[in-house]
């Protein structure tokens, strides 16, 4: 589809590195006249838009929203409808918890074209630079993607933990940090078992990284877990138990980087 005249491109800027960036993504990047990005889009990203590119921050962070969803649907229709070239800059993937359909679905709604450019998955990619991978023949060969943080309107939890313990070799919960005390009941009470292998991994892909491991009977309870603050993707399975011959990634380190990443530190202060 072609976005000449005014249209919008809902890019995932990948999950903190900046080199997981697609192609696609980055050639779109460099052509936009708008940059609407989120909190967790790495700065040097936002230096690949052209100089005279109008940057727009519309991060989220738990309790505290620069914009609000309905707003941000309403400046992506705004500047498009004025002729300009948008990009929508988001952490991870656009439709992989990143409300991305919703964005779509408002410029579908106001007939303003647009274009999805996949990006690469915390799900997936986390894991991976901390050598776990979510599925090893052998000894997982199913995962699933969980939401640790649903829609505060719902009466209750729309994910049935209970039923989920047994279903997957493999869960991958994003945003689940702090519901993990709760999660971990319901899985044990599920009758995932109590030894099952978890891992905390915080600032994934990035300098600041690191990993707490534990079982799944303690691991919400420890003291270098509970400190832990978001970003953090949470693996929960016998895959985890790789890590130990798979870890790769040199900026990692395990329990060592309470900071984030320093370029995104910047970045906060600068606002």
């Amino acid at each position: 589809m072609s976005l000449a005249g005014g249209g919008v491109a809902l890019v995932g800027a990948g999950p903190g590195d900046p080199g997981l960036m697609t192609v696609r993504g980055l050639a779109l990047l460099r052509r936009a006249d708008v940059v609407v990005y989120d909190r967790l889009v790495d700065p040097r990203l936002l230096d690949e838009a052209p100089p005279g590119a109008l940057r727009i921050f519309a991060g989220k962070a738990s309790g505290a929203h620069v914009l609000e969803q309905p707003d941000i649907n309403t400046l992506l229709v705004r500047h498009a409808r004025r002729g300009r070239f948008v990009v929508r800059l988001k952490g991870g993937d656009p439709f992989v918890f990143g409300r991305g359909g919703e964005e779509a679905d408002a410029l579908a709604a106001a007939g303003v074209a647009f274009e999805i450019i996949p990006g690469v998955s915390s799900a997936v990619a986390v894991p991976a630079y901390a050598g776990i991978p979510v599925t090893h023949r052998g000894t997982a060969s199913s995962f699933a993607v969980v939401t640790g943080h649903e829609d505060d309107d719902k009466a209750g939890s729309a994910v049935d933990w209970t039923r989920l313990a047994t279903a997957v070799d493999t869960l991958v919960i994003l945003m689940g940090a702090r519901s993990l005390p709760r999660i971990a009941a319901a899985l044990l009470q599920g009758g995932r078992a109590p030894e099952t292998p978890v891992a905390l991994i915080r600032w994934g892909t990035t300098d600041a990284q690191e990993t707490v491991i534990g079982r799944l009977d303690e691991v919400a309870t420890r003291p270098d877990a509970v400190r832990l603050a978001p970003p953090v993707v949470v693996v929960i399975g016998d895959v985890v138990g790789l890590r130990e011959r798979l870890a790769w990634f040199a900026g990692q380190s395990d329990g060592a980087a309470e900071a984030r990443p320093p370029q995104l530190r910047e970045l906060a202060l600068q606002r």
